[in-house]
């Protein structure tokens, strides 16, 4: 019997929104919301601004001395090129050079950072850092002690400085804060493209600070934003979604994340199977694919050729609400290049599609 999906201390308030739920990666988020839906949600982060409810994410705590070193011999980017105060994307291999999971690192102290995995995989990555990074160094698991709230959209700023948080840091940097005796985190973060910020709250705090930033945000004509939105927003972006463009069966080199790889450091999990990828060059690559016609991608369709002939898959496929159109991230032969067009089978028909390098739409996430 398969346990019950669990819920995000924000739970009850998504309720009353009139929020439509949907299961993901073990837990119960809202897909979309009464009043709004995904167009309108999705809509409101590229044009305003909107809040997600992203405490599905894993929270682990690496602490002790050296953690920094600890964790840099296990992920693939180079902790090494930031500091206190800044985040990394990186990404934690198997030996194959197979995704385990993407994550993003805050350091705080050479000795305390915080990783944030996705959902599904939080305890796999727990179990595999807490394995790998010596006795010195202690992995906590505290996904159920923090909520994750994400402001997201061009007016992010106006609405944090409403609820008296700290705005206009760095991309990828970060700064703890008290609020009404609440410690938080407000990170330049997201995954939708835009400028935006997510914090990270204690769960005994979440409340007051969703209620909060739903208060500032009405004023900027605000929206809560479901995951049926993020996954719009990400895909217009190109952004990887982990069990799509990233899997223990989908290597980095080939989904293009090559830039999130620490090349010169001696050595972290899969680094002997990702060099040899990078070497040999690998079997298909990422691309983008624009559609020519009126078709609509989804995950697991076939990408074809003009004889015919299946060329790769679509990994994320939707309609872009920005550009009114059919966009797909796909995974295809290396020699299918940007610029020349595919096919694509929709049902029982083939839709002609451009292949383009992401993003589709412009990003947004450094302005300001």
């Amino acid at each position: 019997m398969s346990s019950q999906p669990q819920q995000s201390v924000l739970h009850p308030r998504h309720v009353e929104l009139g929020a439509k739920f949907a299961e993901f990666g073990g837990w119960l988020m809202p897909l979309e919301y009464a009043g709004g839906g995904v167009l309108a949600e999705h809509a409101a982060v590229r044009s305003g601004v909107g809040v997600f409810d992203v405490s599905h994410l894993g929270t682990l705590i690496v602490r002790g001395p050296g953690a920094v070193d600890a964790l840099n011999a296990v992920l693939t980017n180079d902790l090494h090129r930031i500091g206190p105060g800044q985040a990394q994307y990186s990404l934690l291999c198997a030996d194959d050079g197979g995704v385990v999971d993407d994550l993003i690192c805050y350091v705080r102290a050479d000795d305390d950072v915080l990783v944030i995995p996705n959902a599904g995989n939080a305890g796999t990555v727990a179990a595999v850092l807490a394995g790998a990074v010596g006795d010195a160094v202690e992995v906590t698991n505290v996904h159920r002690d923090y909520a994750i709230i994400a402001v997201q959209g061009p007016a992010s700023d106006e609405v944090l400085t409403a609820v008296g948080l700290p705005v206009g840091m760095d991309y990828m940097a970060f700064e703890p804060v008290s609020r009404d005796g609440v410690p938080l985190t407000v990170c330049r973060t997201g995954y939708t493209g835009e400028r935006g910020y997510e914090l990270v709250v204690p769960a005994e705090g979440a409340l007051a600070v969703w209620d909060a930033v739903l208060d500032a945000g009405s004023r900027f004509g605000m929206l809560p934003c479901g995951l049926g939105a993020r996954d719009t927003l990400r895909t217009e972006m190109g952004y990887s979604l982990h069990g799509h463009e990233i899997s223990p069966e989908i290597n980095p080199v080939e989904a293009g994340l090559g830039w999130a790889i620490g090349w010169s450091k001696p050595s972290f999990h899969g680094s002997e199977a990702l060099r040899r990828i990078r070497s040999e060059g690998p079997a298909r690559r990422a691309r983008g694919l624009l559609a020519l016609g009126r078709g609509i991608p989804r995950p697991g369709m076939s990408v074809v050729d003009a004889d015919g002939a299946e060329v790769g898959v679509v990994t994320s496929g939707t309609f872009s609400p920005t550009l009114r159109q059919g966009v797909a991230l796909a995974l295809v032969r290396p020699d299918i290049a940007v610029g020349d067009e595919v096919g694509v089978r929709v049902r029982n028909r083939v839709e002609p599609f451009r292949v383009v390098k992401p993003p589709f739409v412009t990003p947004g996430v450094r302005e300001g």
